[in-house]
């Protein structure tokens, strides 16, 4: 068992499946510290696109107080929830910038035992094009890294509609 767990989540139900192996490590008694990291893009990144939207220094500034209130909200409620009849303490933390870097400063600096996280699963051009988080992370570990592999949880009606698998004979 774990004393300290540093899970990253980006506000997707993908990223949320990194909560199940966090909780069923850590030891009681026992921290987890749930990590959100937004990648916003600087005021001159965003006229580099031919794009029809005009956004004034103001609403950039807008934009970036709504998303940064949202994640700490997302935060707060994924923590409280995680809280519930545990027997360990969780905590949350949001920080802009390149992911990675948050990851692994923020890892170092509490010195986690183990970063858990989940991987969307890109692959080929897409992971050149985005790069991946968990990758960078991987690459300069500074602990273990539980890396929870990227699979949509099927719904009850989706689980109906596949076919069973018959049997090997």
């Amino acid at each position: 068992m774990l004393k300290h767990i540093l899970v990253t989540l980006d506000g997707s139900e993908l990223a949320e499946t990194a909560l199940e192996y966090a909780r069923a490590m850590v030891a009681p008694g026992g921290r987890i510290t749930l990590l959100s990291v937004l990648d916003i893009p600087d005021m001159q990144m965003l006229t580099l696109y031919e794009v029809p939207l005009m956004m004034q220094p103001n609403d950039y500034n807008e934009f970036v107080a709504t998303t940064e209130r949202s994640a700490r909200e997302y935060l707060r409620r994924t923590a409280d929830k995680l809280q519930l009849d545990a027997s360990f303490t969780v905590d949350y933390e949001f920080d802009s910038g390149d992911p990675a870097a948050v990851i692994l400063e923020r890892a170092k600096v509490q010195q986690v035992d183990a970063i858990v996280m989940s991987t969307h699963g890109r692959s080929g051009f897409s992971r050149w094009l985005f790069g991946s988080v968990t990758q960078k992370v991987l690459n300069a570990m500074p602990c273990p890294v539980l890396v929870v592999p990227g699979a949509k949880k099927l719904t009850t009606q989706e689980r109906a509609a596949v076919p069973a698998a018959e049997p090997v004979r």
